[in-house]
């Protein structure tokens, strides 16, 4: 890969890698295992990278990719998660440090929403990033008026969680 698209990776990363820390936080239950996602999911980004058209919004791909990868290792995390070794990657990109603690009131929310299955959390996890049911149904790879039905049915089940 030339170092111009590995410029443009890491800058593109480094701009949107929020999206893969709220992913993390979502899928895993403590910070050794959100480091070892963030790093799944950055290696996986950059395998697919030179398979990206730019049909869509980088940060639209990088949900995709990032979700996937989250939710794969999510149902084989009992048989114990499979990651890469850090090091055989070339490039190195500036960390920013997550910081839980403006998110603090939505503790309990993320708590339920960790109760729901593989898909319905990634549904809850792009409609609380402000993503319209176009955008949604094109990540996720189903179609909109499947998404909002989906939608509709997770939050009668979030508030049967949060209000039992």
């Amino acid at each position: 890969m030339d170092k111009e698209l590995e410029h443009q990776f890491v800058t593109n990363l480094e701009t949107h890698q929020n999206i893969v820390h709220k992913i993390c936080r979502i899928y895993t239950n403590d910070q050794a295992e959100h480091n070892d996602l963030f790093q799944e999911i950055t290696i996986q980004l950059w395998k697919a990278y030179p398979k990206f058209r730019g049909e869509a919004k980088f940060s639209t791909w990088m949900y995709r990719v990032a979700l996937n990868t989250a939710i794969t290792l999510y149902r084989k995390k009992k048989r114990g998660i499979q990651t890469t070794d850090y090091d055989s990657v070339h490039f190195r990109i500036q960390a920013e440090e997550y910081d839980g603690e403006a998110e603090k009131q939505l503790t309990l929310l993320y708590s339920a929403v960790k109760e729901l299955n593989d898909i319905d959390k990634a549904l809850v996890f792009l409609y609380l990033e402000d993503k319209n049911y176009k955008e949604i149904s094109e990540t996720l790879g189903i179609s909109e008026v499947n998404a909002r039905v989906k939608m509709n049915r997770v939050k009668t089940k979030l508030k049967k969680i949060l209000n039992p």
